[in-house]
């Protein structure tokens, strides 16, 4: 079965963006056909030599998509994290930049898949113009309740739909009118013109983590991480919760570590980890919101219900 699948790196992002398709192909039926389509925005040859080896992990084929980046200059005016750059719009000229595709999933450089994305990919949305799951903080602050807002890292669009309805054009349209408004970038933009035309897909396929506490879903078995906020698991004594499963992934690409460096990355790196999580927040063990995060954790049945 053919899977599409999106991924848009600078060079800076390279190596995780590697790291997210190697993630990808390790987790894969042998049945999966795997399309990768990098958007390039002047990725160095050096990377995009780099990247295609990926082939050789399982085979697929990986084609890079160059971007015009004079199409997305309505967008640098955005105010948003500092970690965010020009490459994060690149999706919402999909449609455009690929227009023999009907459907993708689209994933951000931060993430790391850990099961076959079959699934996913044939989540019945033909009525909408893309899938998404309920952003981290709908999950938890009173005043996201009952919000139907998507974090975009992990996205299904439906191609077809949102060049049917000149989706493209309307995402223009807002981040000229808005500009002022727009607080998280492309992920407003495409809520915010979207609305009700996104499905809402189940928890385990956007697992938002950047602590230990603070998780979008306490599964022990997610579909697919992403590493939010400034604490990745590439910064070392990064205090987020997964990050052994990037340092999996990492392996399988021409960024693997160093033999030399593995017991500083793997064993050291637990134990900073560790001793700074309770150094920020020294009274962690007297908070009720510790001992519930780690029942969920390590001793609640898995539950079977899926978001419909």
């Amino acid at each position: 079965m053919v899977i599409n699948i999106c991924i848009s790196p600078d060079d800076n992002y390279s190596k995780y963006a590697a790291a997210t398709i190697a993630s990808v192909l390790i987790n894969a039926y042998d049945k999966d056909e795997l399309f990768f389509y990098i958007l390039d925005g002047d990725l160095s040859n050096d990377n995009k030599i780099k990247l295609k080896s990926l082939e050789s992990i399982k085979p697929c084929h990986i084609e890079f998509v160059k971007v015009n980046k004079e199409d997305f200059k309505i967008y640098k005016d955005i105010q948003t994290h500092s970690y965010v750059n020009i490459s994060t719009y690149y999706r919402l000229k999909l449609a455009k930049m690929l227009p023999q595709i009907s459907k993708i999933i689209y994933l951000d450089c931060d993430t790391i898949v850990c099961s076959s994305l079959s699934e996913l990919f044939n989540t019945n949305i033909e009525t909408k113009s893309a899938g998404g799951v309920l952003d981290v903080r709908v999950k938890h602050k009173k005043q996201w309740e009952n919000t139907k807002y998507v974090n975009a890292g992990v996205l299904l669009f439906n191609l077809n739909n949102i060049r049917k309805n000149n989706i493209e054009d309307k995402y223009e349209q807002y981040a000229i009118k808005h500009t002022e408004q727009i607080k998280t970038g492309d992920q407003d933009i495409i809520n915010f013109v979207l609305g009700n035309n996104i499905a809402i897909l189940d928890d385990e396929w956007n697992v938002q983590v950047s602590g230990f506490m603070s998780r979008s879903s306490f599964t022990r078995k997610p579909k697919i991480i992403h590493y939010i906020g400034n604490q990745k698991p590439w910064i070392f004594g990064a205090v987020t919760f997964f990050k052994e499963k990037y340092f999996e992934a990492i392996e399988y690409t021409p960024w693997a570590i160093d033999e030399r460096e593995k017991f500083k990355w793997v064993t050291i790196n637990k134990i900073i980890t560790f001793l700074k999580f309770f150094k920020n927040r020294p009274f962690n063990l007297l908070r009720p919101k510790f001992w519930y995060t780690a029942y969920l954790t390590y001793l609640k049945k898995p539950s079977n219900n899926k978001r419909i």
